[in-house]
């Protein structure tokens, strides 16, 4: 039985539009393999400075970190390099959300790809520099997670952490969704989420004018991280069944008609 050419693609069902969200997720690891190839041209770029301001130290260790008024003494283009690399991070951000976009049809779905593409993206970041330079050596190892709007540190644990709990999110929406029950949190779930998020950024910047004044950094902030992290997620699953249980309410006779 011959089937007619209509030149038009098929209507994806439940399962086909999951499978939609197989190309970003490997664009993500893909991505991951990326960033950590730039990491290690710029630890070779800066490594002779370190050297340099602090004899001794061993290859792969990121602290203390190189000041902006030593690399000013040290000229312009070592300066200037330091910008690009403030652009770079926020194109980065940038990149996972423009492809998750393309990839979706609401917000939710949005929401949930992107989480899931940044989880998977900083893990495989982790994953590659281990497989490259065999660096971190422990998950508790520090390391210097962002720059904007300032520096951001913490043990490695720490970002691999948030990175599982967005793909666990990002996998939830997507079975709600798939499942015909989409994740419909009230307003209150999503503040909380918010503000949990709020500390977690609050744990990793804790230290900042620290570390940027060319200091070892204090002891990472577990208190504030967990408590951020934890809660975010508590309100994110308890508010997933606060919706639900709004939405299915009490049964409701249907009306037949003829």
């Amino acid at each position: 039985m011959r089937t007619q050419m209509t030149g038009r693609m098929p209507r994806m069902t439940v399962g086909s539009s999951r499978n939609r969200w197989i190309p970003p997720l490997l664009f993500a690891v893909a991505f991951g393999y990326l960033e950590a190839a730039v990491v290690v041209y710029l630890r070779t770029i800066y490594q002779p400075i370190r050297m340099e301001l602090h004899p001794g130290i061993a290859p792969n260790e990121l602290f203390p970190v190189i000041t902006v008024e030593a690399l000013k003494h040290r000229g312009w283009e070592l300066e200037r390099q330091l910008y690009i690399e403030l652009g770079r991070e926020f194109a980065t951000v940038v990149m996972l959300a423009t492809v998750a976009w393309g990839a979706c049809r609401s917000r939710r779905e949005w929401f949930a790809l992107f989480a899931m593409m940044f989880g998977v993206w900083d893990i495989f970041f982790y994953a590659f520099l281990r497989l490259l330079i065999g660096w971190p050596a422990s998950i508790l190892e520090w390391d210097i997670l962002f720059l904007l709007p300032t520096i951001w540190t913490g043990p490695v644990l720490a970002p691999v952490l948030v990175s599982l709990g967005l793909v666990a999110a990002g996998l939830c929406i997507t079975w709600r969704e798939g499942g015909d029950r989409p994740y419909r949190a009230p307003l209150w779930s999503w503040g909380g989420i918010a503000a949990g998020g709020v500390l977690v950024v609050i744990a990793f910047c804790w230290d900042w004018r620290n570390v940027t004044a060319g200091n070892l950094p204090n002891p990472f902030r577990w208190d504030i991280f967990l408590s951020g992290l934890l809660g975010g997620l508590a309100c994110f699953a308890w508010g997933g069944r606060k919706g639900a249980a709004e939405r299915s309410g009490p049964c409701r006779p249907r009306h037949l008609s003829a």
